[in-house]
């Protein structure tokens, strides 16, 4: 959520940088403000109320120490009068602030200066590109012929036993998969961060905790019997280690990785850009999280981006950094980077990698504190990365690597596979 003290005391600039993200603020921003006025003027009333409750009962200590029993009595009507007032105004209280938390996280975070306004991915800006084009001959096949060709990935049987966009890797495509893993994890801690296995569900409080609740509910798989809802990234877990801490300055940055498979219903996907690998139910990724000082977390982006640009020359792959618009980012960024390889058969650019600064969002809502050099409580910056994400790293991998011999691996990898080619 965006801090409130920054609603209170900009009003007008966080209306303004929202509109970057086409969201209209208004209305929202002084509804929390008018409440917050009402939580202010109620806890001052309440605040009185209670400082008499404290003054007449011991008044009322007093006078019985004083032996006028009856004076007494009548002042216990009085503090009986004003316990229930309190009581009510509290209940007031919890009413103003449950009202005020159903429309700050309706608000997405507020955008960095550095975003540029846009409605679409048309609107992004390329920053850099890398690599050259591959020069396939016109026989040349698609991802997902390559994989019936090499039988290497069934999507047939994947339908057949879950549905569609469930794919099976087998063979060689199998062992693909499981060497991209294990080469994007050790890369990740050769970079210092530490591993984790994630599970793969977790509760409302953590979906909560990272945005995707109530942002994304139509896009995630919910397990109704014990109110679980399957990750769509390891983002969820591995940022939710640190709910409710309260850490030290000296602590950060601290440096998260893991692999998990990802779920994402993906409601209202269709056409020709979900063929094949281009977009799933289920996929496998590595992730990457950093907990971060305020001051360095914008530095902390830009070493988090060149990680995966890295990963993408070691796979010997045409790439590009893009820098998101505000209509194309999430709710709960505040700057993006996504990275796309070019499919040389599809022709065209696939997003594969897309890292974020969500400044204080996540952590205001996870109250994730920490102490600064000068002992005041402040709110951490939390980033994450995919590095990468699987299926379309290995979609660009097939196309752009075929030949009449087969598909070459690329040299990093075959310390992995055991195999320089699919024949």
């Amino acid at each position: 959520m965006i801090p409130l003290q920054i609603i209170r005391e900009q009003p007008d600039w966080v209306i303004q940088r929202l509109a970057v993200k086409n969201f209209d603020a208004n209305s929202l921003i002084y509804q929390i403000l008018e409440l917050d006025w009402k939580r202010k003027s109620t806890q001052f009333e309440s605040d009185e109320r209670s400082a008499e409750y404290r003054k007449l009962t011991q008044e009322i200590g007093s006078l019985i120490k004083a032996g006028q029993a009856g004076k007494a009595n009548d002042r216990k009507n009085e503090v009986a009068k004003i316990k229930e007032e309190v009581r009510n105004l509290q209940e007031r209280l919890d009413e103003i602030s449950r009202q005020m938390n159903e429309l700050l996280v309706r608000l997405p975070n507020i955008p960095d200066e550095r975003v540029s306004p846009g409605i679409s991915p048309a609107d992004n800006e390329i920053v850099y590109s890398e690599g050259s084009i591959p020069q396939l001959p016109p026989e040349a096949l698609c991802h997902w012929d390559l994989a019936v060709k090499y039988q290497i990935i069934s999507f047939e049987i994947g339908s057949k036993v879950t549905g569609a966009g469930f794919p099976f890797y087998k063979d060689k495509g199998a062992k693909l998969q499981r060497s991209l893993i294990s080469f994007f994890l050790d890369e990740a801690t050769k970079a210092g961060y530490t591993e984790y296995e994630p599970p793969l569900l977790v509760n409302e409080d953590s979906a909560f905790a990272t945005g995707q609740l109530p942002d994304k509910e139509g896009q995630m798989y919910f397990v109704p019997q014990d109110n679980f809802y399957l990750i769509p990234t390891a983002e969820v877990p591995l940022t939710n280690v640190y709910r409710n801490e309260f850490l030290k300055h000296t602590d950060f940055p601290i440096k998260l990785c893991a692999y998990s498979a990802c779920f994402r219903r993906e409601a209202g996907s269709y056409g020709k850009d979900v063929r094949g690998l281009n977009r799933l139910h289920q996929f496998d990724k590595v992730e990457i999280v950093q907990l971060s000082l305020p001051e360095n977390s914008f530095q902390i982006l830009e070493e988090m981006t060149e990680h995966v640009a890295h990963l993408l020359r070691k796979l010997e792959l045409p790439f590009r950094k893009v820098k998101l618009c505000g209509g194309d980012m999430s709710f709960t960024s505040a700057l993006t980077y996504d990275f796309e390889v070019f499919s040389a058969a599809q022709q065209k650019w696939l997003e594969v990698s897309s890292v974020s600064n969500f400044t204080e969002f996540q952590a205001n809502r996870m109250k994730l504190r920490f102490k600064d050099k000068n002992g005041k409580t402040r709110l951490a910056h939390t980033l994450n990365g995919s590095a990468l994400a699987l299926p379309r790293i290995m979609a660009a991998l097939l196309e752009n690597n075929q030949s009449s011999q087969g598909i070459h691996i690329p040299e990093a990898l075959i310390p992995y596979t055991g195999f320089d080619s699919i024949p």
